[in-house]
């Protein structure tokens, strides 16, 4: 016999009944896999943990193609997929199958059973497999940890309604993924071909009407540097209502929010300042007010304030850091470590202009 759920707070217009308690067994019906040794070169897919690096939803491919084996039962298309022991059940990475394929014996495979697939795979992916699995020890999934394992389902209709409501989520979330990761490489190749190379005095690429080589320039002489403080207090909450971002220039960047009043640097659109972390070597530009974290962070500022403060950035992401001998202290060499720089402003500005557009393209993404 059934229980009766709780409704969510949020529905598709059309939709009142409440939800149905069953167990996850009920619903599925649970695939294993076979060992490689059991298969010969072919053409249909044999999906190992690791192929589910590959993928962020749907399964389409796999490295390893197999030939059909008529002892082993392959795991139908629209299967949900994943890891059933070990580190990579914290990793959740959950798959819906986007074609017939067979399974590694690390895996394990739910086929809907009278349950949206979509659905299904929501479920799955939001509950955590952690929850699911044994964690006393080696993390592990078995039948008995999937057959009893509680479930909330509505009718057939809102299953379909939530599944392909976050299915198409899904889709937008993984289609920005995908252009954030282009433009950071096509920013990383641009770099390359608008600054010099070593050894040469003008790049590959150069905006119309310039032409006089790059001269060197050392960075004491376009930063000025300093170390902000008070840093913030050891054992602080932070929490998103609070109102100013700590930053700790790696690639976490925004650390938390802090509701503390001292030490706020007054940075905005009209007076950026680029942070720079000594011991990461990361930076970021920085336009709004904010806190540091921590000493390994420098604050720095333009020295002459006719320079273009984006173009001053692009040189500092365009530098290959070396190590020191004292790990946290690269900001040392700034004073007189030298690097090339277009005398005219003008070629400043049209490369900083640039590269801020770019910035901003991928930052765009990278929120959406």
């Amino acid at each position: 016999m059934t229980e009766q759920a709780k409704v969510p707070a949020i529905r598709f217009a059309g939709f009142t009944d409440p939800w149905e308690q069953r167990k996850l067994g009920e619903i599925v019906s649970i695939g294993a896999g076979a060992p490689p040794s059991a298969f010969s070169a072919g053409n249909f897919l044999y999906v190992k943990v690791d192929d589910l690096n590959e993928s962020s939803h749907f399964q389409f491919d796999s490295a390893q193609r197999v030939d059909a084996n008529t002892a082993v039962k392959p795991i139908r298309k629209g299967s949900i997929i994943f890891a059933k022991r070990g580190a990579a059940i914290l990793g959740n990475k959950v798959r819906v199958l986007g074609k017939t394929a067979y399974i590694d014996t690390n895996m394990m495979a739910l086929e809907p059973r009278g349950v949206d697939a979509d659905f299904l795979w929501l479920f799955i992916n939001q509950t955590g497999l952690y929850r699911i699995a044994d964690t006393s020890t080696i993390p592990q999934i078995n039948n008995k940890h999937i057959e009893p394992y509680p479930v909330d389902i509505p009718n057939m209709a809102e299953q379909q309604a939530i599944g392909t409501f976050f299915s198409r989520l899904d889709d937008l979330i993984t289609l920005h993924q995908r252009k954030y990761d282009k433009l950071v490489i096509f920013k990383k190749s641009m770099l390359e071909k608008m600054f010099p190379k070593d050894g040469e005095s003008v790049p590959e690429i150069r905006f119309a009407g310039f032409t006089d080589p790059w001269e060197q320039r050392k960075l004491g002489e376009l930063f000025d540097y300093e170390q902000p403080q008070p840093y913030i207090v050891r054992g602080t909450e932070y929490d998103d209502s609070f109102p100013t971002p700590v930053l700790t220039a790696g690639q976490s960047f925004v650390l938390g929010y802090t509701n503390e009043k001292q030490g706020i640097k007054m940075a905005s659109p009209e007076h950026p300042v680029i942070i720079f972390d000594d011991f990461t070597t990361s930076s970021h530009f920085v336009d709004f007010p904010f806190k540091v974290k921590s000493s390994a962070i420098k604050l720095l500022t333009l020295r002459d304030k006719n320079e273009d403060i984006h173009f001053a950035y692009q040189v500092l992401q365009n530098i290959a850091y070396t190590p020191v001998s004292h790990e946290r202290h690269w900001i040392s060499k700034f004073a007189t470590f030298a690097t090339l720089m277009p005398e005219c402003k003008s070629e400043m500005q049209a490369i900083g202009h640039f590269m801020s557009n770019l910035d901003g393209l991928i930052t765009l993404h990278q929120r959406k």
